[in-house]
C-alpha cells in the first residue's frame, strides 16, 4: 500500500494535534516535514516526532503529495492557492478562507487540476454524530450549543467564524433546504468581535435552528438536539453519547444509541488520506466549507449591523435634550 507524503504547515493549537495524529498513522503516511514562523517550539516539535522542520513552506515542494493547513484563516487562501496551483491536495481547517470569493477561487482550482481540497469540519467525523445520521431525515427543529472557555488563540476571528460554523456545517447537511430567514445577535465581551452569539435560522421546509455559541463560557458544552415528527435525538460531541426519545402513544421511551467511540481528528484526517491515496471526494470538500462560511459571514454581518443600530440609539439617548 502506497504511503501518502504529507506535511503540516502551522504547527499551533491545531497543528501539533495534527502532528501527533499523523505519528500515529504511519502506516498511511510518511510524515515528511512541519512549517511555522515560530521556530524554536516548531523545531522542539519536530526533534521530537523526529520530522524535518522547513522555514519556508514553498520548500516542500517536490516533496509532498499532501498538506495540512492549520495557520490563522487571514493565510488560509494564500497558502492554499500555492499548494493547489503547485498539484498538491490541501487539507485547510476551518473555516476554509475569510470570504466566499475566496473559497470559490480553491475550489475552481481544485476542480481545475484534479485535486483533493478538504475542510475541517471535526464533527462531521464525530462517533456520535456519525451514530445518528439516518435518524435525521426530515428535522422539523434543531437546537445547538456551543460553548467554550475563552481560547487565547483564533482572536483574528469571532465566536461564528470560531465555534459555530462547525454548527452551521451539520444543519446545513442534516436538513437539504434553502434559508429563508435568520436574525441573530451578538456580544463583544473580550475582544473587539463577538464572542457570545444567538441565530435562528429559519429554512424553506419550515425547519427551525437555533444556535448558541459563547468563547467566554465557564463550561465546555458541545450539543445539538434534533426534532422530527415523532422522536428527537440529543447528541452530547464532547462525551461522544447520543441518545434517541421516540413517542408511543401518551410516553417517550429513551434508548442510548451504540456508539463506538473513536478519536474524530484521528477520523478526519484518516479519511482525507484515504481520499487521496483512494481518489474518492472528501466528506467535507471545499463547497460544503464555502457554504459554512457563507452564512457565518452573513450572521456576522447581521450582528454587526445590529451593534451599530444599538451604539447609534444610545448616542442618541444621551445626548443633551434641547
Amino acid at each position: 500500500m502506497k504511503k501518502i507524503n504529507v506535511a503540516i504547515i502551522g504547527i499551533g493549537h491545531l497543528g501539533s494535534r495534527h502532528l501527533k495524529v499523523y505519528s500515529e498513522l504511519n502506516k498511511l503516511v510518511n510524515l515528511v516535514g512541519v512549517c511555522d514562523v515560530k521556530e524554536d517550539r516548531t523545531e522542539r516539535l519536530a526533534r521530537h516526532y523526529r520530522v524535518p522542520f522547513f522555514e519556508n513552506y514553498q520548500e516542500l515542494i517536490g516533496k509532498v503529495d499532501a498538506v495540512n493547513i492549520c495557520v490563522p484563516t487571514t493565510l488560509h487562501h494564500k497558502i492554499g492557492k500555492f499548494f493547489l496551483e503547485n498539484n498538491v491536495h490541501t487539507f485547510i481547517e476551518k473555516p476554509i478562507t475569510m470570504n466566499v470569493a475566496q473559497a470559490d477561487e480553491l475550489i475552481a482550482l481544485a476542480q481545475k487540476t484534479n485535486l483533493k481540497l478538504q475542510v475541517g469540519h471535526v464533527e462531521r467525523f464525530n462517533s456520535a454524530f456519525m451514530a445518528i445520521k439516518h435518524f435525521t431525515k426530515h428535522p422539523l427543529f434543531i437546537e445547538c450549543h456551543r460553548l467554550n472557555k475563552f481560547p487565547n488563540r483564533s482572536l483574528d476571528i469571532g465566536v461564528v467564524m470560531d465555534l459555530m460554523i462547525h454548527d452551521l456545517d451539520i444543519i446545513l447537511g442534516v436538513n437539504n433546504s434553502p434559508i429563508k430567514d435568520f436574525h441573530a445577535v451578538g456580544i463583544n465581551v473580550l475582544t473587539a468581535m463577538e464572542d457570545i452569539a444567538s441565530v435562528r435560522v429559519v429554512f424553506e421546509n419550515g425547519c427551525v435552528c437555533n444556535l448558541t455559541a459563547s468563547r467566554v463560557s465557564d463550561e465546555v458544552m458541545r450539543k445539538i438536539r434534533i426534532f422530527t415528527v415523532d422522536s428527537y435525538i440529543s447528541l452530547d460531541y464532547v462525551k461522544q453519547e447520543a441518545y434517541i426519545y421516540r413517542k408511543h402513544n401518551d410516553l417517550i421511551s429513551k434508548h442510548a444509541l451504540p456508539i463506538q467511540k473513536e478519536e474524530p481528528l484521528k477520523e478526519e484526517l484518516k479519511s482525507f488520506i484515504e481520499c487521496v491515496r483512494d481518489d474518492k471526494p472528501p466528506l467535507v470538500s471545499g463547497v460544503e466549507g464555502r457554504n459554512a462560511v457563507k452564512l457565518a459571514l452573513e450572521i456576522c454581518a447581521s450582528i454587526k449591523t445590529s451593534q451599530n443600530q444599538i451604539a447609534q440609539r444610545i448616542k442618541m439617548a444621551t445626548l443633551p435634550q434641547k
